[in-house]
């Protein structure tokens, strides 16, 4: 892991596709948000995520806002990241166990940003770390062993 990234994994009792259809459906982002500024997909969204998908969400951090993201990583079943406009990703990579289980890897990662500096000065790093912690422990609960 790079110095501008965090990282957390969490084993879920799923397989890897029904974890992947659920993150490539934007509409299905707020279920697991463990951030609470995830609120909705904008009607622009696909169904299904791909390379290069653009798709819109509903957010709120203290105010309401919207924001684009853009489907820069994709393998199927296996991985998938997105950015907006500040060019920093969240990914998923989703490694499937011997016993049926999923390992579930997700990465803030800042190397990409056009303004880390900014990042690492308002705290998103630390909170998104806890956030990740949260929307793992969410992902786990959607898919009970």
């Amino acid at each position: 892991m790079g110095t501008r990234q965090v990282s957390r994994s969490a084993l879920v009792a799923a397989p890897p596709e029904r974890i992947f259809a659920l993150l490539a459906d934007p509409a299905q982002h707020p279920l697991i948000d463990g951030s609470g500024t995830v609120r909705a997909s904008r009607g622009s969204a696909p169904a299904r995520l791909s390379l290069g998908a653009r798709f819109g969400m509903e957010m709120r951090m203290g105010a309401p806002y919207r924001i684009q993201n853009t489907v820069v990583e994709f393998e199927e079943n296996r991985l998938i990241a997105w950015r907006h406009f500040s060019g920093h990703r969240w990914r998923w990579l989703l490694e499937p166990t011997e016993d049926g289980r999923t390992e579930v890897t997700e990465t803030f990662d800042w190397s990409t940003a056009r303004s880390p500096l900014a990042i690492r000065l308002l705290g998103f790093p630390k909170r998104n770390a806890e956030a990740i912690e949260k929307t793992l422990a969410r992902l786990g609960g959607m898919f009970p062993g």
